[in-house]
C-alpha cells in the first residue's frame, strides 16, 4: 500500500514540476523612448542636470519647498487621509488573494471525526456504537500551469495596486502642497488688499478734507469712496476663498473643516530648480505607468488559464481512516482502511466556449496593452506642458517684478501730483488700482510657478531627485 501510494505521488509531483506554461511569452510593449524632453529649457544659472534612475528612492520631493509647516501637514496623508486609507486596503486585498491562489498549488487535508450511539426503548434492543476517524488529502497537480499562471497573474494585479497605492499617495500630496501654496498666496494678496484698504482710506481723508476746504472736487471724493469699497469688497471675497482652501487641507489630511485651523503665516515663495534635461527614463517611476504595465502582465496570464481548459483536469485523492465501536479499538491497525483515487475529467464538447474565453483573454490582453501604451503618451504630454508651463512662468517673473515696481513709483509720484494740484484725482486712482493689480499679479505668479512645479513632479511620478551619495546636483 505505502509503496502503491508513494509512486503515484512521485509520478504526479513530477508531471507537476513539468508543467507547461500555455501564456504566451510576456514582453512589456514597446513605447516611444525619446532620449529628452521637447520642451526641456536651455541650460542658465536656474536648471541643472537631473540624477535619473528608475530605482532610486523618490524621496520627500515636498522638503525642496523648504516650507517645515507643508512637510508637517503633507506627513499626515499617509496616516488621515481615506483615499490612501482605501489604496492601502485595496493592496493588502490583493497580497491576500496573492496567498490565496498560491495554496492552491498545494494539498489539502481533512480530518473527519464522527461518533454514533444506536438504540431502542425496549430492554432487548441492541445498543451499538459506532465510531470512526477519518484523514483525506486532495491535490490538482498543476500539469498545465493553470494554478501558476492564476498565481503569476494575481502577483502582477497586486503589483498594480501597490502602484495605485503609490498614485494615491503622490496625488493627495500633489493637491495638499498645491492648496497649501494657494492658501499662502492667498495671505500674501490679503496683506496687500489690507494695506490698500489703509491707504485708500487715508486716501479718502484727505480728499474729504481738501473738498471741505473747496480745493478738491465733489467727482474725487465719490471715487475715493468706490475705490475703497471695492477694495473692502475684494478683501472680503480673498478671505472667503483662503477659508475653502483650508476646507480643502482638512479633507486631505483626514479631518473636518471645524478640527483644523491654520494661522495666517509668511510664504515662501521660492520655486525649486528642476532638471536641465529630464531623460524619459523618468516616466517609468510614474506609478500609473506601472498600474497599467502591471495589467498587460496579468492580462497575459488570462490567455493561459483560458487555454488550459482545452486540456483534462487530473485530482489526486488519498484517505486513510479508521472505524470500531469502541474508542480503544479505533486506533487498531487491524481497523484501519485507505482508499487512493485518480479523477480525469476532460470537456468533450461546449459549443466553442472555450474558445471563445481564449479569443476574449486575448482581446482583453490587447486592451491592456492599447491602455498602457496611451498612459505612456498621456505621461509624456503630461511632462512636457509643465515643463513649457514652467518656463514660461519663469520667463514673466522679471518682467512682473518690474512692472510691479514701476506701478509702485508711479502711484507714490501721482499722490504727490495731485497733493500739489498738478494732476486730476482719476490719474491717482487709476496709478493706485494699476500698483495693487501689478502687486497681485506677481504674487499670483509665483503661486503659478510653485503649482507648475508640484505638477512636474507629480508628472514625473515623485520628483527627480537621487539620494545620497548618488546624487549629481544640488537643490
Amino acid at each position: 500500500m505505502t509503496r502503491q501510494i508513494a509512486r503515484v505521488l512521485a509520478y504526479a509531483a513530477l508531471l507537476a514540476l513539468s508543467a507547461c506554461n500555455l501564456a504566451p511569452p510576456y514582453q512589456r510593449p514597446s513605447t516611444p523612448k525619446p532620449p529628452a524632453f521637447k520642451e526641456a529649457p536651455a541650460p542658465d544659472s536656474t536648471w541643472f542636470p537631473a540624477a535619473p534612475a528608475d530605482e532610486l528612492d523618490r524621496g520627500a520631493w515636498w522638503t525642496l519647498f523648504g516650507d517645515p509647516v507643508l512637510t508637517g501637514l503633507v506627513e499626515q496623508v499617509d496616516v488621515s487621509n481615506q483615499n490612501v486609507a482605501a489604496a492601502v486596503a485595496s493592496y493588502a486585498q490583493a497580497e491576500a488573494l496573492v496567498r490565496q491562489q498560491r495554496a492552491a498549488l498545494f494539498p489539502s487535508l481533512a480530518l473527519n471525526a464522527q461518533a454514533t450511539h444506536t438504540g431502542g426503548r425496549g430492554s432487548s434492543s441492541a445498543r451499538t456504537n459506532d465510531y470512526q476517524l477519518n484523514v483525506g488529502a486532495s491535490w490538482e497537480p498543476d500539469i498545465w500551469g493553470k494554478l501558476r499562471l492564476a498565481v503569476t497573474s494575481a502577483q502582477a494585479s497586486a503589483q498594480a495596486s501597490a502602484a495605485d497605492l503609490a498614485a494615491a499617495k503622490l496625488s493627495a500630496q500633489a493637491a495638499l502642497a498645491t492648496d497649501y501654496f494657494a492658501l499662502r498666496e492667498a495671505d500674501n494678496e490679503i496683506k496687500l488688499l489690507t494695506a490698500a484698504v489703509e491707504a485708500y482710506a487715508r486716501s479718502l481723508k484727505i480728499t474729504q478734507n481738501q473738498y471741505d476746504v473747496g480745493i478738491a472736487q465733489r467727482t474725487d471724493v465719490l471715487q475715493a469712496q468706490t475705490q475703497l469699497e471695492t477694495t473692502q469688497a475684494n478683501l472680503v471675497s480673498m478671505v472667503g476663498q483662503r477659508a475653502r482652501l483650508e476646507h480643502a487641507i482638512a479633507l486631505l489630511i483626514g479631518k473636518v473643516p471645524a478640527e483644523f485651523t491654520l494661522a495666517a503665516g509668511e510664504w515662501n515663495a521660492s520655486v525649486p530648480a528642476v532638471p536641465l534635461v529630464v531623460p524619459s527614463a523618468l516616466l517609468q517611476r510614474r506609478p500609473d505607468i506601472a498600474a497599467a504595465e502591471r495589467a498587460v502582465a496579468a492580462a497575459n496570464a488570462q490567455i493561459g488559464i483560458q487555454r488550459a481548459a482545452y486540456f483534462p483536469n487530473i485530482g489526486l485523492s488519498a484517505a486513510v481512516g479508521s472505524g470500531a465501536s469502541t474508542l480503544p479499538a479505533l486506533f487498531n491497525a487491524s481497523n484501519s482502511v485507505w482508499s487512493l483515487g485518480l479523477t480525469l475529467a476532460q470537456t468533450l464538447f461546449d459549443a466553442g466556449a472555450t474558445k471563445a474565453r481564449v479569443e476574449g483573454a486575448i482581446a482583453g490582453r490587447d486592451v491592456a496593452i492599447a491602455n498602457y501604451r496611451q498612459t505612456v503618451l498621456t505621461a509624456f504630454q503630461s511632462v512636457e506642458d509643465d515643463l513649457s508651463n514652467i518656463r514660461t512662468l519663469a520667463e514673466q517673473e522679471g518682467s512682473r517684478r518690474a512692472a510691479s515696481a514701476d506701478a509702485d513709483r508711479t502711484e507714490q509720484l501721482t499722490q504727490n501730483q495731485y497733493l500739489q494740484g498738478q494732476i486730476p484725482y482719476t490719474t491717482v486712482v487709476t496709478a493706485q488700482v494699476t500698483a495693487l493689480n501689478a502687486r497681485q499679479a506677481l504674487s499670483q505668479l509665483m503661486s503659478s510657478r510653485q503649482a507648475a512645479t508640484i505638477a512636474l513632479i507629480q508628472s514625473m511620478g515623485g520628483g527627480w531627485q537621487a539620494p545620497e551619495p548618488i546624487a549629481t546636483g544640488g537643490l
